[in-house]
């Protein structure tokens, strides 16, 4: 009898030790690593657009550990994918970041950030005070593809996406715009390395650009190369910006007769609910004209925001659409809709960066940010700091507050209300 209770519970035992290890190998097979296919459209994997310069000029490059702090408030953020702009030689900025990825994933194994990895497309002569040459691109192209292909081979765990080309089809982009017949060129070299197995087989390619460009708004950018660049892209990332458009196409902007007696509150809140319906607009534009090309193309935003500084068309003798309490409604009503509708939404962007508008402090290209160069939190996540969400984490050794030292009243007093006579 003793025998054979030994026996019963050694059996138990290993039945036992066998579930404890199907578990521990069911673990392990949920921390493969994720896919862009799982990663966009995914509301855990929350995107944002990121550039870690803090100075005036982009050849004060940040350092890894800058970049290691960055990348920590970002994760803490709830930010699981960024967007890079470029991989120039003279500029490493993108290959910093995958390398300080990569070693934070090292030293945290709980720590995880994807990237979708920019390559700048130019047209011959741009950026050199010659006339560009918008129909021949530029020799820079083929090298600076050559080294995208080189950091996703490197860091395959990481980059899930190639952007190729940023706002490079989209024509007021007057110093360096191309035919969308380049971008196809390298969309497609790209999708034959991953056929011939020198890129990995679930990196998405793609091009990231104006509305328009994906033929969302003007006819003229519906041309037969832009149907085959459509049917060769992974999907399409579009950009959207009722910000802008407060000054160059303004009727959405404009207080309604019917809003003429609501409280200043009152208007600048259906203002914001006008810039989402804005970018929805112009996503449902774009996604029906893709769609009447490859019905099975997905779209997502690679661009959007909202500046909260502006000493020009956006601010007080402007459109007046520039503060903090509107950048927080856009940020919050742009994350609620993408979100519920499976739209990755790579927010633009994490940090300010003041090499944007060197010589004016004050313009609004500098002011993106969802934090400042002081290390403050911007009204939009506020919450996240009453969270403690940044507790232990700093920048430029400077803990994470709030603007306006949490002060609503304070920061409501540089609200304005939306400029009802503007004209561009």
């Amino acid at each position: 009898m003793k025998s054979f209770l030994k026996t019963i519970l050694t059996v138990l035992i290993l039945i036992v030790g066998f579930g404890c290890t199907s578990k521990k190998e069911i673990k392990k097979e949920t921390k493969v690593e994720m896919t862009a296919k799982d990663i966009l459209g995914n509301s855990d994997y929350l995107a944002i657009s990121y550039g870690g310069y803090r100075e005036k000029s982009r050849e004060l490059q940040p350092t890894i550990t800058q970049l290691k702090e960055d990348l920590k408030l970002m994760h803490a953020m709830g930010i699981r994918i960024i967007r890079t702009y470029n991989v120039q030689p003279e500029l490493p900025h993108a290959a910093n970041i995958l390398k300080a990825i990569s070693q934070l994933k090292k030293e945290d194994a709980s720590f995880n950030m994807y990237v979708m990895l920019g390559a700048w497309i130019d047209c011959l002569n741009a950026w050199t005070g010659l006339e560009p040459d918008h129909n021949i691109e530029s020799p820079q192209n083929e090298g600076e593809i050559a080294r995208a292909v080189a950091l996703a081979n490197q860091y395959p765990d990481i980059v899930k996406v190639i952007a190729v080309g940023n706002e490079a089809m989209v024509k007021w982009a007057t110093s360096y715009y191309v035919q969308p017949s380049v971008i196809l060129k390298w969309v497609n070299h790209l999708q034959n390395l991953k056929q011939k197995g020198e890129l990995s087989k679930d990196l998405w390619i793609t091009s990231s650009d104006d509305f328009s460009s994906w033929g969302g708004g003007d006819e003229s950018y519906r041309v037969k190369e832009l149907e085959d660049l459509i049917k060769a892209v992974d999907y399409v990332s579009m950009h959207t910006y009722p910000y802008h458009y407060s000054h160059y196409a303004p009727d959405y902007w404009k207080i309604p007769e019917n809003e003429q007696n609501l409280s200043d509150l009152e208007k600048i809140d259906n203002a914001m609910l006008r810039a989402l319906e804005k970018s929805k607009e112009l996503f449902n534009e774009v996604s029906n004209y893709v769609k009447s090309i490859d019905s099975t193309k997905t779209i997502h935003i690679g661009e959007t925001g909202w500046a909260t500084i502006s000493s020009g068309h956006y601010g007080e003798n402007g459109s007046r659409a520039t503060d903090q309490y509107k950048q927080g409604l856009y940020y919050k009503h742009m994350r609620n809709w993408t979100n519920k509708e499976g739209i990755s939404c790579f927010y633009f962007e994490a940090f300010d960066e003041q090499w944007k508008d060197a010589n004016n402090p004050l313009g609004s290209e500098n002011h993106f940010g969802l934090i400042n160069l002081k290390g403050e939190a911007k009204y939009p996540i506020w919450d996240l700091v009453d969270k403690g969400v940044f507790k232990g984490l700093t920048r430029n050794g400077n803990p994470i507050i709030k603007t306006y030292k949490g002060d609503k009243e304070a920061l409501m007093k540089d609200v304005l209300v939306p400029n009802t006579d503007y004209k561009h």
